[in-house]
């Protein structure tokens, strides 16, 4: 048992770290937020249009943020272990890589256009679609070079100005949608089109200010991030590590997809009060996600460090702190479900509904908290093979397998998915806690993965 005093001092460093990441994380929501609301006001066909085309993005996105938590793996264990030349290394790497993986993914959005038509939406959905989802594909170069930066920030302990940065980026597409979409300031009423480059836009500003701070902060010039200089060892495992964690999110975020469709096997009625409760549930789960990021630095730099000591407080501070959150949210959505879902919908069918999935999600989100937490302390100890098999037992043979057969074979419907989703949850955040705790027992020893800065080869 470890030390109270000690327990209470790590958990406050824990904090006072993760509460800038989550405010960053609520920024990131914000500016897909502002889209849906200002394209709404241009007209259905458009507001549909930029949920599907945002629905496919996010797919890409997600596997992209996924393989890029390994830049804040390597760079804690940098900063723990104060070598200074070797961030720069980092630094360089983790942004073309970042580069690569969105024209790689970009290139990928463009070349499936002409097979959109598979997904059976209307057909002014897909002309509307298709133009903005080819700007929107490429915005994801300069968006994942920003998640990129922010990590590596975030690593070194200095998450306040990407979050910063973030807001003014929200506050630049406001305005950018604003004059772009309906028109204004002499420009072209563009309408859903002036969304997508109002958005690129933005991510091309907020990706400039975070690269211009990691490069001080590192106390480098402009020519660290020359791409003749890039070291093929760093790259590789900065992909050795994040390629398992970008197919472990994949499974978790096409479960969920999976579970919107189910729901729109049920009814128009089960469908909209499906994106009503995850849109809540998504946005509460920013807060263990944020101090989910915040253990994976502070493990990674423990480790760095030596102090192997402190690891399993980290972890378990942490995953209390995540629990206790979640409680409250939980408390939240039992007590007020019908208000929350009255703020989306007038319909009482929906009403009613949603508020029975805010129960449920009240229930899964305490797992959710606490099995990202998990996960963000075994990838602090770049633990991340066996996480990614488990992830794809725990969504896609135990969560979609019971959701199923809860809602179509026991007739429980929506609720019945929202259950399947729980189930899996509830066994990834035992597991997932289970194998921590294993890994962190007294006297475990971690090893280092990252190379010394001088022997470090460039390409």
């Amino acid at each position: 048992m470890p030390d109270p005093r000690l327990f209470r001092t790590e958990l406050a460093k824990t904090l006072a770290l993760a509460c800038p990441i989550m405010a960053g994380q609520v920024g990131q929501m914000l500016m897909g937020l502002v889209d849906t609301i200002m394209v709404g006001h241009v007209g259905t066909d458009s507001l549909a249009a930029a949920a599907f085309a945002n629905c496919l993005m996010s797919v890409a996105f997600v596997f992209g943020i996924g393989i890029l938590t390994s830049v804040g793996v390597l760079v804690s264990r940098a900063h723990g272990a104060r070598m200074d030349e070797h961030k720069q290394v980092i630094l360089r790497s983790s942004i073309w890589l970042a580069a690569m993986i969105g024209v790689i993914l970009a290139t990928v959005m463009t070349l499936t256009q002409p097979w959109l038509s598979v997904f059976r939406q209307p057909e002014a959905v897909l002309t509307l679609a298709k133009p903005f989802l080819a700007i929107l594909s490429w915005s994801l170069v300069p968006a994942l070079v920003f998640i990129s930066s922010k990590t590596f920030s975030e690593a070194l302990s200095r998450p306040l100005a990407p979050a910063l940065i973030m807001y003014l980026g929200v506050a630049l597409n406001v305005f950018l949608n604003w004059v772009l979409i309906f028109g204004n300031l002499g420009a072209p009423a563009l309408g859903l089109v002036g969304a997508g480059y109002a958005t690129l836009i933005s991510r091309i500003a907020t990706m400039t200010g975070t690269l211009v701070y990691c490069v001080r902060v590192t106390g480098s010039g402009l020519s660290v991030l020359l791409p003749s200089l890039l070291s093929l060892p760093t790259l590789q495992t900065l992909l050795r590590i994040g390629l398992p964690v970008g197919c472990q999110y994949l499974c978790e975020v096409g479960a969920f997809a999976s579970a919107a469709v189910l729901m729109g096997w049920i009814g128009t009625a089960a469908l909209a009060a499906h994106q009503i409760a995850i849109t809540c549930a998504a946005t509460t789960f920013m807060f263990p996600l944020g101090i989910a990021q915040a253990v994976s630095v502070r493990i990674g730099q423990a480790v760095g460090a030596g102090t192997h000591e402190l690891v399993r407080v980290i972890g378990f501070g942490g995953l209390c702190l995540s629990g206790l959150i979640m409680l409250v949210f939980a408390l939240v959505y039992a007590t007020l479900g019908h208000p929350i879902a009255n703020t989306f919908n007038s319909d009482s069918a929906v009403v009613d509904l949603t508020a029975s999935l805010l129960l449920v999600a009240g229930l899964f989100q305490i797992a959710d908290g606490v099995q990202v937490t998990a996960m963000g302390g075994l990838r602090g100890l770049a633990d991340v093979g066996t996480p990614m098999i488990l992830a794809f037992v725990f969504y896609w043979l135990c969560a979609i397998p019971v959701g199923y057969i809860a809602a179509f074979v026991f007739r429980a419907e929506a609720v019945g998915i929202w259950a399947g989703l729980a189930t899996g949850l509830f066994l990834a955040a035992i597991t997932l806690t289970t194998r921590f705790w294993v890994l962190t027992g007294p006297g475990s020893k971690f090893a280092a993965l990252i190379l010394p800065a001088e022997r470090s080869t460039s390409l």
